[in-house]
């Protein structure tokens, strides 16, 4: 059985990716299980300077899913590449840097800075405030997705990786915009904008009153979303959203998706991501399937 595969060159030995922001960088889990079993581990989302984050409470329970509004809290980009990364390296999982910024040069510099780096892969996280417009996220809008992938590309020596936001009215625009600006994969989707209350309180749970929800919540929008990108762009997709079990891994395949990242499921289970990859090995097992690469782009809609 041949579980490998293949984006911008980059070979995935499973197509299991522990997400950003879920997973540290991997130091943890690792005390579980050998996470150089994964796929690659996409690295907590990294800050040109270190960050504190949000002030609690940044994170809350929801039916089916989780809210956060941890604010991007990492020790910055040269902490990660002095401290970090070195572990990371030695797992033999591919090594994606999740790579954020509040304004265009934030995001070339910090790019600039991980294309000198040993990491595999560059992920632009671009669901990040702009300062610089009012608050909007660079990703909301193709133009401004079209801006700052353009602005990078010029100084990204690694593959690049344009992770999209699903709070849009068409994604697939943007998707289309982050291919035609030199994106070589685009990530979907990013948490979708949301909020918890408290009745007894009258207060919203979270501190920044809204956050991101992720988990199994938002699985129906991320795999609709991921099949009308697979339709729109020819560059390879990484599918992420409420991914569970081994078969979740396969529906997002069946829609478009070359690779998964399992997210939320490692914060209550740190075992997660691992069970998903034994769980696809026998699903392949038992469905006969010799390739995983087989089943990208393989769902029946006749």
């Amino acid at each position: 059985m041949n579980l490998t595969t293949t984006i911008a060159g980059i070979q995935f030995k499973n197509p299991i990716i522990a997400a950003s922001g879920t997973f540290g960088f991997g130091r943890e889990y690792n005390n579980f299980y050998d996470v150089g079993k994964l796929g690659g581990i996409s690295s907590k989302g990294l800050t040109l300077e270190p960050r504190q984050g949000n002030e609690p409470v940044r994170i809350a329970e929801t039916p089916s899913g989780m809210l956060n509004s941890v604010g991007l809290q990492n020790p910055g980009v040269e902490a990660f590449i002095q401290n970090e990364l070195p572990f990371m390296r030695q797992t033999g999982a591919v090594v994606i840097a999740n790579a954020a910024g509040s304004s265009e040069a934030d995001y070339v510099r910090i790019v600039e800075i991980l294309s000198e780096s040993d990491v595999d892969m560059i992920e632009l996280n671009i669901s990040c405030p702009n300062v610089k417009k009012g608050g909007m996220a660079f990703g909301v809008e193709p133009e401004g997705v079209d801006h700052i992938v353009r602005a990078v590309r010029k100084v990204c020596k690694k593959p690049l990786i344009v992770k999209l936001t699903p709070n849009v009215s068409d994604i697939t625009k943007n998707a289309l915009a982050a291919e035609n600006a030199g994106a070589d994969a685009v990530s979907l989707i990013n948490t979708v904008n949301a909020m918890a209350v408290d009745f007894k309180t009258r207060k919203p749970v979270l501190h920044a009153v809204t956050g991101g929800l992720s988990g199994p919540a938002v699985k129906p929008i991320a795999l609709r979303m991921v099949y009308q990108c697979y339709r729109a762009v020819k560059i390879p997709i990484i599918g992420m959203g409420g991914i569970m079990t081994g078969e979740d891994v396969g529906e997002f395949m069946l829609c478009g998706a070359t690779a998964v990242q399992v997210g939320t499921a490692n914060i209550f289970d740190p075992y997660a991501a691992i069970t998903v990859v034994n769980e696809l090995t026998n699903l392949c097992e038992s469905d006969n399937i010799t390739n995983v690469q087989s089943l990208i782009g393989g769902l029946r809609v006749d």
